[in-house]
């Protein structure tokens, strides 16, 4: 069924370019089961009603940089203990980097601190639950524990020095754990332990070997010694393999996965009669010159740490899919080959364009595509899922290329894999939305797919059709099936872009409900008995705090932690409207955040204005959402700016996350162009909406936003009057291969594309002032790309750039004292310049 939101949200008339503000939170989801509606065409609210400016006490830049200690410490990694009735989470120590575990219950207000000596008893995160659920397992410190949930006993299933991982129960109620690669299997009534697989990363032994040569078949006739000899060591070897045959009390369980190989994951079937193991060739992460000097030691010498091998020296990898019958001992190697396109040219069109401008001609030709494991960012699920009676397993593969992604299961009698579902772009697939699974006791999937432009939920029967269970321009993620099939709970920005609530589906009906209206940023967790949520919130102006709530539609939730510090409550901060800049290039508007002076009269005349915008990191990032910002420094910098008569901007640019998939898709081979295209709009709806001097804005970013500052400065030198970029990048080339390759393929396939995106190609573009903050110990964008753009500046002979390094920083700044050098930097940059 199509989702259909009837919402009370009301659109009210604003002057302010003709745009709506949205006012109220109180949107209810309904669905009709006999016919389907798509969504209600509303109006893009161009400016979204957020909280009121809080606090009487003026900001600092030393406050804003300091130790977050004093906003408070909140908490972490929060999860349901085994009763569904208590909380777990860690929360960081004031003035230390340690963290202590705390148990709260969901009816009290107070928490109590986990003793050290009772960390093993409060479960994980990562528990699992038998069949019954009547039984629990999870590890700490390397090894399994098991709860009875009904007396409470629990009961330590291993002590060992080695680390033991990933239990699971089967059918039968026995339990498996890994130890490495080898399954272990306990009988919990009786306690043995048996080993189930060694998966051996070596070549199968060949045994005793008969002798080859001339030279050595004449030793075993003339010399009767050594026919002896190997007549004894065959007669070993023959009873050896009889006893492991007819004898069952020894585990005779090593399959051999090839010397040189690597194991990426492999899942055990629910029976315990079969895995799935994929495997790879071992490489390297690093090359020996991947070196990062580290000047400031502990004993004042040079420390090279080691670093990443780039993109530019990615060599192309397949992997292996093996299927193992413990039963009758067999392994087979399942082919790629059933896949559709997996021999296609999907860059044929690319390489012709390569080849072209080297004045050659390429000829396309089919050949196998190197076919791996998804890789999903945020993946909390093996992309190895077997369903509840071991009669069949789904993979989640992705093409080497980037292009395309495979669901497929496996026909077991034909020793083949047979497709579920294709997903193509010739852009790139999503690092995210992955999320699939099985209906419990079915033959039929689940999935997110972006084939609609948004991620949306299927469901598909083995051999039928796929069914839309969500629809509309919104993103689905983060699934949660419940034991009986009659709901999947996912989080979804329905109401608008950078609103996210917890929702609901009936998979048989399609019957949609939303769970929550908590108006922010809501993630959660299904209790283990399904009755309630925790949930994860925090709002524009406020941190993340615990809350919970009834697993059901309309749901009231009530909030378990008070984290924040009151003297983060008092600081006078600013809350920024988010707005719908108008694209001259899309039709979707650029959303973002706008911090108005407290002075500032809406249509004011005769007074302009001063701006800055900042750029998001991470590209692929949503900021301009109703939640906490990770960029919680930033928030309070804008807070200062604004008290000192700036307009801020701060843009979800194309490429932003919460959009679409055409949204993430528009840097396709061309990162830096349409970002500052956004950029350039924003910087004109300021000047029309907000009084902005168009000759008084500055830009300033990290990371991605150091590399979009670069693109700017360089490509479109009229736009802003000076920029700051912090551990920015410089040349693709030099970064990594999971995040580049997606977006501008590979340098060896597509070099226009890498030098299209490279402000390193575009430095002589620059004229105005630019700041350059390189943190030397970066393992995540190199100090390597700064030394790189300021030696090419300086054979430019650039004379309006100027370069701070920070010798003990990493990509995130850890240290205050960076921080505030950096940010007054920055302040000063824009004090000078606008």
């Amino acid at each position: 069924m199509i989702f259909n939101i009837s919402s009370s949200k009301t659109l009210v008339a604003l002057a302010v370019a003709s745009s709506v503000m949205l006012a109220g939170c109180s949107a209810t989801a309904n669905t009709t089961s006999s016919q389907q509606s798509a969504l209600p065409a509303t109006k893009v609210a161009a400016v979204v009603n957020t909280p009121a400016n809080v606090g009487s006490q003026n900001i600092t830049l030393e406050q804003a940089m300091a130790d977050p200690d004093w906003m408070g410490n909140k908490p972490e990694n929060a999860y349901w203990a085994a009763d569904s009735s208590t909380i777990i989470y860690a929360q960081k120590q004031q003035g230390s980097t340690l963290r202590d575990v705390y148990s709260q219950p969901v009816t009290s207000q107070t928490a109590q601190q986990v003793a050290l000596n009772k960390l093993h008893t409060v479960g994980s995160s990562k528990t699992v639950y038998s069949k019954n659920k009547m039984l629990a397992a999870y590890t700490f410190k390397g090894n399994v524990f098991v709860k009875n949930l009904k007396t409470g006993e629990l009961k330590q299933i291993t002590a060992t020095s080695a680390s033991e991982s990933k239990p699971q129960f089967l059918n039968n109620g026995d339990l498996v754990y890994r130890q490495g690669n080898v399954f272990f299997k306990v009988d919990l009534k009786t306690g043995l332990t048996t080993e189930l697989a060694n998966l051996k990363l070596a070549d199968e032994p060949k045994g005793l070997q008969e002798p080859s040569s001339y030279i050595a078949k004449e030793q075993h006739k003339l010399i009767e010694f050594v026919a002896l000899q190997q007549k004894n060591k065959q007669d070993k070897q023959t009873r050896n393999k009889q006893i492991n045959e007819q004898n069952s009390s020894i585990a005779n369980t090593s399959y051999y996965l090839g010397d040189g190989n690597t194991v990426k994951e492999v899942q055990l079937s629910p029976n315990g009669d079969a895995l799935i193991v994929v495997v790879q060739k071992q490489q390297s992460w690093r090359g020996e010159g991947d070196i990062m000097p580290n000047y400031i030691t502990n004993d004042a010498t040079i420390e090279p740490k080691k670093a990443r091998r780039r993109v530019a020296d990615a060599k192309e990898q397949t992997s292996e899919l093996v299927y193992i019958n413990l039963a009758d001992k067999t392994q087979k190697t399942l082919s790629f080959d059933t896949l559709p396109g997996f021999d296609e040219d999907v860059l044929a069109k690319v390489k012709k364009e390569n080849y072209a401008r080297d004045g050659k001609t390429y000829k396309s030709e089919k050949t196998p595509r190197g076919i791996n494991l998804i890789m999903d960012w945020g993946f909390e699920q093996s992309p190895i899922v077997w369903n509840d009676d071991g009669s069949q397993v789904a993979i989640m593969l992705e093409a080497w290329d980037n292009k395309d992604r495979w669901i497929a299961t496996v026909d077991f009698e034909s020793n083949k894999l047979v497709s579920q579902h294709r997903l193509h772009d010739d852009a790139w697939i999503a690092y995210a939305f992955n999320n699939f699974g099985w209906l419990h006791n079915s033959n039929t999937l689940y999935y997110l797919s972006e084939e609609s432009g948004y991620s949306q939920l299927y469901k598909k029967p083995l051999n039928g059709k796929a069914t839309a269970l969500t629809q509309g321009k919104f993103e689905v993620s983060n699934l949660t099936l419940t034991s009986d099939n009659s709901a999947i709970y996912y989080k979804a920005n329905v109401e608008h872009p950078g609103l996210y609530e917890i929702y609901r589906v009936d998979p048989q009906t399609g019957n949609n409900e939303q769970v929550t209206d908590l108006n922010g940023m809501t993630d959660y967790t299904l209790s283990p008995d399904e009755s309630k949520l925790l949930l994860n919130h925090s709002t524009i102006m406020k941190p993340t705090e615990l809350y919970v709530a009834d697993a059901k539609a309309n749901t009231t939730a009530k909030q378990l932690t008070h984290t924040v510090s009151d003297e983060f409550l008092a600081k006078k901060l600013t809350a920024p409207k988010i707005v719908a800049v108008p694209s001259s290039h899309t039709d979707q508007p650029i959303y973002a955040k706008v911090y108005y002076p407290s002075d500032y009269v809406e249509g004011e005349t005769g007074k302009t204005r001063k701006a800055v915008i900042f750029n998001h990191g991470a590209g692929y990032l949503q900021n301009s959402h109703m939640g906490f910002s990770v960029y919680f420094r930033e928030f309070m910098f804008h807070s200062l700016l604004a008290d000192e008569g700036y307009i801020v901007m701060d843009m979800d640019y194309r490429a932003s996350k919460g959009y679409g998939r055409d949204w993430r898709t528009a840097i396709y081979r061309q990162m830096g162009t349409p970002e500052t295209q956004d950029l350039a709009d924003g910087v004109k709806w300021m000047a029309q909406n907000a009084n902005v001097d168009t000759k008084a804005v500055g830009t300033y970013g990290g990371s991605y936003g150091g590399f979009m500052t670069f693109m700017a400065l360089f490509t479109a030198p009229e736009l802003f009057q000076s920029g700051a970029a912090l551990r920015p990048v410089t040349d693709w080339a030099h970064y990594n291969t999971g995040y580049t390759a997606n977006i501008l393929n590979h340098p060896d396939v597509d070099p226009i594309a890498y030098e299209r995106s490279s402000p390193i190609y575009y430095a002589e573009g620059l004229n105005k002032r630019l700041l350059i903050n390189a943190p030397m110990i970066d393992d995540n964008v190199f100090f390597q790309d700064s030394v790189r753009l300021v030696q090419r500046l300086i054979e430019l002979k650039k004379q309006n750039f100027e370069t701070a390094i920070f010798p003990v920083e990493p990509h995130g700044f850890v240290q205050p004292s960076s921080w505030l050098d950096e940010y007054r930097r920055i302040h000063k940059l824009f004090k000078e310049t606008l």
